[in-house]
């Protein structure tokens, strides 16, 4: 049997995973919102019988194992480490807390309970563009992997801010663009199997004040972020993300990566190749598939939403087995915490590169911010009181 999933949160992510989970078999046993008020009005349109704005109540229920975390990133690390702590299986939304050490907690709780899953929904990975692109890479269709000289990322979509004032528009609590940037730095390593070594980075703040009558306070997250990264083999990824200017519901995504022989490129959901000689580009795959409910009335984009879906299946054959609890192998490609780590060492080296207007290196943090002794009373194991 599936395990009973509790989700945190109440945005545009919860009022779309909630139909994709119970689509692929899982029963959503209760909803957590930072309001009693929020709470009940998720948990009401949901259908999902329990709500809370009490984490423990969620984590401590027996019919939860699987926990998905899609609430402010400020309480990212708290929820998993405490999740895992008293057993629960962890899908904690991007990014992985607000700063790395948020991240080293969540690294170190997944070591010590190395037989629970612990995932960062990162869910380009799972979108059949981006998996059928890594195979081409894979197989040289545009040269050896190594040779690739330079990866062109574009996104533009509709405004990151929502019409009364928000975390999302605070970028001390994760707000903005870099929510997104994130999916980018991890789509580059799991495309080209490298990480950056330095970076440098513009972070631009264009929106000033939400759309509410009288408000008044101002708008810190940046809206608009274009980076570039060195990567280990000198390979050269320049990203450009903005919001500012479009209209809402837009979206438009094109990642092209340039080999020796030619280069790939994603527009949208669909993946096309120029082999050295040819004329033109060939279709590679093309998305067709489509959504089994109606996402029209969502924000997020609809390649987000599918990779969504797909990773959501993932998980539901890791659960399928019958010879142990969970297999790894249908998840083996989604993001880890420690990738998470990682995606969090370059947005901090993003912000400083902003601050500075240099070059800065990526630096992983080596401090050991929980033994075990610490994981355990963070993640209060309770077990006997469930």
């Amino acid at each position: 049997m599936l395990p009973g999933v509790g989700v945190f949160g109440t945005g545009e992510i919860a009022n779309v995973l909630v139909p994709l989970l119970r689509e692929k078999g899982f029963e959503v046993r209760a909803i957590w919102g930072r309001t009693l008020k929020e709470a009940k009005e998720t948990a009401s349109a949901q259908n999902v019988a329990f709500h809370t704005n009490v984490i423990d109540e969620v984590l401590l229920r027996k019919d939860v194992d699987l926990v998905f975390i899609v609430c402010q990133p400020f309480l990212h690390a708290e929820i998993s480490v405490k999740a895992l702590g008293i057993g629960k299986h962890v899908v904690c939304d991007k990014p992985a807390g607000l700063h790395q050490m948020d991240a080293l907690k969540m690294v170190r709780a997944s070591q010590y309970y190395p037989t629970l899953i612990s995932l960062v929904n990162h869910p380009l990975r799972f979108l059949p563009a981006f998996t059928q692109m890594r195979r081409c890479l894979q197989e040289e269709l545009i040269g050896p992997l190594a040779a690739v000289v330079l990866m062109d990322v574009r996104v533009q979509l509709g405004t990151l801010f929502p019409e009364k004032y928000n975390w999302m528009c605070d970028a001390q609590m994760g707000g903005g663009a870099l929510n997104l940037v994130g999916s980018v730095v991890d789509l580059v390593s799991y495309l080209l199997q490298q990480q950056a070594v330095r970076v440098h980075g513009v972070l631009r703040s264009y929106t000033k004040t939400t759309g509410a009558i009288n408000g008044i306070r101002q708008i810190t997250a940046p809206d608009f972020c274009n980076f570039q990264m060195e990567l280990a083999s000198g390979t050269l990824v320049t990203v450009a993300l903005h919001s500012h200017t479009v209209p809402a519901k837009t979206f438009s995504q094109e990642v092209l990566v340039y080999g020796s022989k030619g280069h790939l490129v994603v527009r949208g959901g669909d993946l096309f190749v120029l082999k050295e000689g040819q004329p033109k580009e060939e279709a590679v795959y093309v998305d067709v598939q489509d959504l089994h409910f109606s996402t029209n009335n969502s924000l997020l984009p609809r390649p987000y939403i599918k990779g969504l879906c797909k990773m959501v299946g993932a998980l539901k054959e890791a659960f399928g087995s019958k010879e142990s609890s969970w297999i790894k192998a249908p998840v083996s490609t989604a993001a880890t915490f420690e990738d998470g780590l990682y995606v969090q060492a370059v947005v901090e080296a993003i912000r400083k590169s902003n601050e500075t207007r240099q070059w800065q290196r990526v630096q992983l943090s080596t401090d050991t911010p929980l033994n075990h002794d610490q994981i355990i009373r963070y993640g209060y194991a309770r077990m006997s009181t469930m």
